[in-house]
């Protein structure tokens, strides 16, 4: 094999490893890989213990159990409440003290959800 031979099959094989990369990394594979993350949060929150007493109660949801996963605009994936007061229970307000559950599991269980998107872009 004479030099120009080495150089040409090293480039062709960096050329196969770029296009590689750039299939695995498209935005729908890249989008649909966080959607995966997202919904896996979105079961660990509606799984947290919540308070039974007034779960018996007729047409009751919890908060909890509103929690899912979307896709917003541009691509972007949320994770977020089923009730308008989720963002206030979360955060807290004047009045009342933050109830965080949302943010404190991501935190807890982050690289969870960071190897779960890692598998699935790189399987």
């Amino acid at each position: 094999m004479n030099e120009d031979d080495f150089y040409s099959a090293g480039m062709n094989e960096f050329q196969k490893i770029i296009q590689e990369y750039q299939e695995k990394f498209e935005q729908s594979r890249i989008e649909a890989a966080m959607m995966d993350g997202a919904e896996q949060l979105a079961r660990d929150v509606r799984a947290l213990p919540k308070p039974r007493s007034q779960i018996r109660k007729s047409g009751y949801a919890h908060l909890l159990d509103t929690v899912s996963a979307r896709k917003g605009k541009n691509g972007e994936v949320e994770v977020g409440w089923g009730k308008y007061y989720g963002p206030m229970v979360e955060a807290g307000t004047l009045k009342m003290n933050a109830q965080p559950h949302l943010r404190g599991l991501f935190k807890k269980d982050s690289n969870k959800y960071y190897n779960l998107i890692l598998q699935r872009l790189f399987r």
